[in-house]
């Protein structure tokens, strides 16, 4: 598997995935994450243009798909019923989902995102118990609870050297 910065030409493709994904985690007990079509396709375009929408491929095919960015998110700034790990400069991961093709796309994605800081968040929802499992199996570690821009709490990990 390679991670590589998605195409726009790609969007449409981009679009399925995260669309089985939004059934994936209604099935198992995450109906209320994503919803009303998140994350749309105008903000898959514009993080693809903004140069921070990448996809994990393996054998010439999208297994994944996830946004990274270095730049502080607004959500983070307060933390609740705990805090961050440490204040140095972070990596944020968002919006990741697989294709479903190869196991371990979500592991190998997390371990990029390391890979370019050494220090990254990321946040899930609470229902949200395989994201959760994947984050904790890849050295994330719980630090509280952030709100999302539309006031809905999320359960925020963070990973450092």
């Amino acid at each position: 598997m390679e991670i590589r910065q998605a195409l726009l030409e790609e969007i449409p493709e981009i679009m399925k995935i995260y669309e089985a994904a939004r059934c994936f985690m209604a099935e198992h007990g995450n109906p209320t994450q994503w919803i009303n079509g998140y994350p749309s396709e105008e903000l898959v375009t514009e993080d693809c243009k903004k140069g921070e929408l990448y996809v994990c491929v393996s054998d010439e095919e999208i297994a994944g798909v996830f946004m990274f960015t270095k730049k502080p998110d607004i959500t983070y700034r307060e933390i609740f019923q705990g805090k961050w790990l440490n204040e140095k400069p972070y990596g944020t991961m968002h919006r990741m989902a697989s294709s479903g093709i190869q196991k371990g796309v979500s592991s190998f994605c997390l371990d990029w995102c390391f890979k370019q800081c050494g220090n990254v968040r990321g946040d899930t929802h609470n229902d949200n118990y395989v994201m959760q499992k994947v984050f904790e199996k890849n050295g994330f570690k719980r630090c509280g609870i952030i709100y999302v821009e539309d006031g809905t709490p999320r359960i925020a990990y963070q990973r450092e050297n």
